[in-house]
């Protein structure tokens, strides 16, 4: 507790007003997860310095902001997360901050609460909104209006690129879609570490089955591994997934107990789910986590992968992804 108030201290002496910057040049913008960094670079284009907090394998349940967090958001111009208490503890230092810097909870600020699953527990709204390409895909207009209102003279070049993404996204929603419709229907359960794919089983079909609970705080029990368990018996599951940001071991605590009752089960791939892949890669971008993910559960499972839409093909040639 005394390292975390000394850490809000750290806020004091920050100015009204933030950094100052040239007008034409691009806006500073900071963000927690990096589901929100990459849609907002693709809004903002060559107006927008965007960077995350959060990188690769970073579980934002757990997360905890370090001095250099704040020093690097006391340096932005305009601050995104996500909301819905997905960030943690961070979550008391942006309030903090929305008294000095622009600072927008993306995902209340942009979708209607009537799109939301509520759950049983601390959280109350689950916050993996970004596994619903169509609901996450409602933060574009939400990140074009505050980058206009920073950078005016932007604002052509701002409007045509979130049009022209909202188009990519659209078609990714719909490919997503058709892949998993693919799936055998007695195979189509995706069991996985944690319940942070409930958007994406509602969206597309797809019964979603989490060991753990909503967040990563709460401990996995030996109940939990039993239940799990007799669901991949009975279900005759092939295949179960691990998580790039959560400890492989209660996956594979799953597949052991099921293999000396005599069921079979592999791991199917390592998903996205709190956090994208490295920078660079495709999977360091929104379409190529879902992409990935879609991909590891339709193969796994049983499925085929529908021919990538036109929209997309673009983002395809670039990280050489077959198209087919």
């Amino acid at each position: 507790m005394t390292r975390w108030k000394s850490m809000l201290g750290l806020l004091a002496p920050l100015a009204l007003g933030g950094q100052t910057m040239a007008a034409e040049s691009p806006v500073i913008t900071v963000t927690t997860i990096g589901m929100i960094a990459d849609v907002a670079s693709e809004v903002g284009g060559e107006c927008a310095d965007v960077s995350a907090i959060m990188g690769p394998g970073v579980d934002p349940h757990l997360y905890q902001a370090s001095a250099r967090d704040v020093a690097t958001l006391q340096q932005a111009e305009q601050i995104f997360y996500s909301g819905y208490s997905l960030e943690g503890q961070l979550g008391n230092v942006l309030e903090r901050f929305a008294e000095i810097t622009p600072t927008v909870a993306v995902a209340p600020s942009s979708i209607d609460t009537a799109s939301l699953i509520t759950v049983q527990d601390v959280y109350g709204i689950d916050p993996h909104l970004w596994m619903d390409v169509s609901l996450w895909s409602r933060i574009i207009p939400t990140l074009a209006d505050a980058f206009v209102e920073a950078r005016p003279g932007c604002e052509a070049a701002i409007r045509a690129n979130a049009e022209a993404y909202a188009t990519q996204l659209e078609a990714l929603h719909g490919w997503i879609e058709a892949s998993i419709a693919t799936i055998p229907e007695a195979q189509r359960i995706l069991v996985t570490a944690h319940d942070a794919f409930n958007y994406f089983g509602r969206a597309y079909g797809i019964e979603v089955a989490g060991i753990q609970g909503i967040s990563t705080e709460t401990e996995t029990g030996v109940a939990d591994i039993r239940r799990m368990t007799q669901v991949v018996i009975e279900r005759e599951v092939p295949a179960v997934f691990i998580e790039s940001t959560i400890n492989p071991r209660t996956v594979q605590a799953v597949i052991d107990a099921a293999r000396e009752k005599g069921h079979a089960v592999e791991i199917g791939g390592q998903l996205y789910s709190d956090a994208m892949g490295e920078a660079g890669t495709a999977g360091g971008t929104y379409i190529g986590m879902l992409h990935a993910n879609t991909r590891h559960i339709v193969e796994a499972l049983g499925g085929e992968l529908a021919p990538l839409p036109a929209p997309l093909e673009g983002w395809a040639e670039r990280w050489e992804i077959s198209a087919d």
